[in-house]
């Protein structure tokens, strides 16, 4: 089978847990993707924390960010918003409520910039981890911009009581609600997810879903394997996930797109 587009998850699975992308996956990409296979990272990052990875691959073109509520287009030329899914900082006002009156941190995103109240060590070093830098503001209820996305940043066990407690009081009201990682909640536009995202450039594109591969390793990725011909998961997903796909390649500690790709693409 020929494939046309390779779909990315990014944190969990192209990058190892020290977020290093890795000399042998890079090479390996670079390789798909002179066969003249479209290469498409598809991630929760915003895009400014996005394109730096797409850089180290030494590639350009469109990417999935904010799980799916942003399609960009990056070139030499500038930055160009394909698709955007937005919701009012009026919509969340309940969870913002109640991650004030809980001291849960959180941030809001446009589809270029990100807005938090307030910042500790840990939640400074997880921004730098993943090459953030947050805008200070007094609140983000006084945002009159569109939003893409509102993450909570907590430990599991707190983000655990916290997504069953919105689930039961449907406290995101007509907003989707999804873990998009043991620290992280994501709350979007109910039509924003990755799999969508990937559906409407594949289109724009001509390209059939029997011909992509997506990779993943989290429930957020479950829609784009679910729409791409072959669905492969890395073997640090959790069980639901891996039972979703429809194959299991290394950890993203062992290169696992590098192997998923050299035994479909290359």
């Amino acid at each position: 089978m020929s494939f046309r587009l390779i779909a990315l998850d990014v944190d969990g699975t192209l990058l190892n847990d020290e977020h290093v992308l890795t000399e042998r996956t890079i090479e390996t990409i670079r390789a798909v993707h002179d066969q003249g296979c479209s290469i498409v990272l598809c991630t929760g990052r915003a895009p400014a924390s996005t394109i730096p990875i797409l850089d180290e691959l030494g590639l350009e073109g469109t990417m999935i960010t904010h799980n799916g509520a942003v399609t960009l287009h990056a070139d030499e030329h500038g930055q160009t918003i394909v698709n955007e899914f937005t919701f009012a900082v009026e919509d969340i006002e309940p969870m913002l409520a109640y991650a004030r009156r809980g001291g849960i941190h959180f941030d809001v995103c446009t589809a270029m910039n990100m807005y938090i109240e307030r910042i500790g060590a840990y939640e400074k070093e997880m921004y730098e981890k993943f090459l953030i830098s947050p805008k200070l503001v007094t609140s983000v209820s006084d945002l009159s911009l569109p939003l893409v996305k509102f993450t909570l940043l907590g430990q599991p066990d707190v983000l655990d009581r916290v997504q069953r407690e919105w689930e039961e009081q449907k406290l995101y009201g007509s907003l989707r609600m999804i873990r998009s990682g043991d620290l992280f909640i994501d709350v979007m536009s109910p039509a924003a997810n990755k799999g969508n995202a990937l559906k409407a450039l594949a289109a724009s594109q001509k390209i059939e879903p029997d011909e992509i591969i997506a990779i993943g390793n989290y429930y957020n990725d479950l829609e784009m394997m679910a729409f791409a011909g072959v669905g492969i998961a890395v073997e640090n997903s959790p069980e639901a996930v891996k039972a979703a796909a429809d194959w299991v390649t290394a950890s993203n500690n062992d290169d696992g797109v590098h192997e998923a790709l050299l035994k479909y693409c290359l």
